[in-house]
């Protein structure tokens, strides 16, 4: 396990605030820009578009063994997933130690056999542990926008060899974001061009899959052929129809996994 660290100086030190209102708690850096969202009486759900979203990693990997995300928030992703894929581990990366200080406040449940939160640096941890995982979930942020080094070449190198032949990456970018177009480059090239996004799924938010492509002579799985042929289109989809597909996956999901 990674040992706990310092935050380092270039980490937004802004603290989280939490606010509650009726039925809803959001975690925010920047007052009124909201980070992550629960649902205090369905601590379990997903109220964020964005967030049901990366859950359409799922039509590539079903039934994932080891999902690894990078970033906490408010623990959204990993609550949903420790619920519905009761066969898979997860790991949890995330580098601020106030943020991984509201567990609790978030209804996160305690690390056991199947989740770890880590207080690590997501770039180191990856660089060192390949072939790892089977989903990996970027969804990395200060209050700048996207970290540098969560958007660099060498990062989604790793990310690529933490994959499992097969594996995806779901990456969270805001499109209006100044890294948005060079860490689409990035990424594309970081995965041969094995790259695919649904339009408009989650509005401003570019959620991006890269799949590691198996190794022959083994057949292609049927998610690698999807995600190779969306991967030929910039952008699938119509908006209103992708986000009523990630709210149906969802629902299945729930109640496959109940």
């Amino acid at each position: 396990m990674p040992a706990p660290l310092d935050r380092p100086a270039s980490v937004d030190d802004r603290p989280p605030l939490v606010r509650t209102e009726g039925d809803r708690r959001t975690l925010e850096f920047t007052p009124g820009d909201i980070q992550s969202e629960m649902l205090v009486s369905r601590p379990d759900a997903l109220v964020l578009d964005y967030t049901r979203a990366m859950m359409c990693f799922a039509l590539f990997v079903p039934d994932p063994r080891h999902i690894v995300m990078v970033g906490l928030g408010g623990g959204s992703l990993a609550k949903f997933c420790h619920r519905h894929f009761p066969d898979a581990r997860i790991t949890v990366l995330e580098i601020r130690d106030d943020v991984i200080a509201l567990r609790d406040a978030f209804c996160l449940p305690p690390d056991d056999a199947r989740l770890r939160i880590l207080h690590c640096d997501a770039a180191d941890y990856l660089a060192r542990t390949p072939g790892s995982c089977d989903v990996l979930l970027v969804d990395g942020f200060d209050s700048r926008g996207l970290p540098a080094t969560l958007s660099s070449s060498a990062f989604y190198s790793a990310c690529r060899r933490a994959l499992h032949p097969g594996g995806v990456l779901v990456a969270n970018i805001f499109t209006y974001d100044p890294q948005y177009a060079g860490a689409l480059q990035r990424l594309r090239a970081g995965f041969d061009g094995r790259l695919a996004w649904f339009t408009r799924i989650a509005g401003n938010n570019r959620i991006l899959f890269a799949l590691r492509p198996t190794r022959p002579p083994a057949a292609p799985a049927p998610g690698e052929r999807r995600l190779a042929r969306l991967a030929r289109k910039d952008g699938v989809g119509l908006g209103w129809s992708n986000r009523l597909l990630a709210r149906l996956l969802v629902a299945w999901l729930a109640r496959r996994r109940a």
